[in-house]
């Protein structure tokens, strides 16, 4: 079944969203991947249904490797931006703010638990 025709997912503008939802697939994932249940991953998205959460979890699993894949680029995507407009926001401003505000992030993201990829 290719992903035009899957019941709880498609593809829009290269990006995999529920089914007649605006919300990504990406966005599920994240959530389960940091140990939440489908039942919790419900009650942060009210307007899909259980079945469609299961759906598309049932799509990741089935699909994981493509997937994972495209988080990873995502991810590398983000950190490349993040760290672009941290550079220029350093040379407009003052650096010593910056760095230090860097290290509360990288301490605040070191708390954090994610399963690899």
């Amino acid at each position: 079944m290719s992903e035009q025709e899957h019941p709880y997912v498609e593809l829009r503008a290269g990006v995999r969203y529920l089914r007649g939802s605006r919300v990504p697939l990406e966005s599920l994932i994240w959530l389960w991947r940091d140990g939440e249940s489908a039942e919790a991953i419900r009650e942060a998205y009210p307007a899909l249904r259980l079945a469609e959460v299961y759906g598309a979890l049932a799509y990741y699993l089935d699909h994981q490797t493509e997937v994972d894949h495209d988080l990873a680029e995502g991810l590398a995507q983000f950190e490349a931006q993040r760290a672009a407009a941290e550079a220029a926001a350093a040379e407009a401003a003052d650096p010593a703010r910056y760095a230090t505000l860097r290290q509360r992030f990288a301490a605040a993201r070191d708390q954090l638990t994610y399963l690899p990829l």
